[in-house]
């Protein structure tokens, strides 16, 4: 008879009172995922609030952090074979996240990085741009979906990222990291959406933040080479 494993989803979020519930409910139908983890990375918009009757372990950082930290501060200690992780705006999209395990689970692939289809692009693609140049410097491998935050990795691939840091450079941190330690990646297709940053003063300076985090990232790593 074979032992279950534990296969467990973090959600970061800040700031998604409209969409975290979906994307949560949504989660929570998919039979594979045996607990959720919400990180409240310091929103003050009443997120927690949406998804606090659910079911489902919930972090509460008291202010806001970092996408990176909040995913660190749900994984310390934490025990699991298969690791989900998922961003809060997926809404009811979030289902497809089942074409993203079983690749992992059937030892096809060590981690799985979503790939959005054609969605509306908010912006002009420089911080997607710096994210795949970065991944190829490091590793020579072109990989298209490099900033996406829909992952699943083997428990051992976690275990062996040395360096995971606290913003935006998170998801090509952790990609640089695994396929430079020769795990095999598989970039899946799926159905999902999240919401896209608009080209309005707002979109522009959450985008400058992503791409100073990102630049960071790859300045830190390049140094400890």
């Amino acid at each position: 008879m074979s032992i279950e494993k534990k296969i467990i989803a973090i959600i970061p979020v800040y700031n998604e009172v409209d969409k975290i519930y979906n994307t949560v409910i949504s989660v929570k139908k998919v039979p594979l995922i045996n607990k959720i983890i919400v990180v409240d990375d310091g929103s003050n918009d009443g997120t927690i609030e949406k998804v606090k009757d659910l079911d489902i372990d919930i972090i509460v950082l008291d202010k806001n952090y970092g996408k990176g930290h909040a995913i660190k501060v749900a994984i310390q200690n934490l025990d699991f074979d298969y690791l989900v992780l998922l961003d809060g705006d997926l809404g009811f999209s979030a289902i497809e996240v089942s074409k993203l395990i079983y690749p992992v689970i059937e030892n096809k692939a060590d981690f799985t990085i979503a790939k959005f289809g054609n969605n509306k692009k908010g912006g002009i693609g420089l911080v997607k741009k710096l994210a795949k140049f970065g991944v190829y410097f490091f590793t020579g491998k072109m990989i298209k979906a490099s900033l996406s935050g829909q992952r699943v990795y083997k428990k051992e691939v976690i275990k062996d990222i040395s360096y995971i840091p606290n913003n935006y450079g998170i998801e090509v941190a952790m990609t640089i990291s695994a396929l430079n330690k020769g795990y095999k990646l598989l970039e899946i297709d799926v159905d999902m959406s999240h919401r896209e940053t608009g080209r309005d003063l707002s979109g522009f300076i959450h985008r400058g933040k992503q791409f100073i985090d990102i630049l960071f990232t790859l300045f830190v790593m390049f140094f400890r080479r």
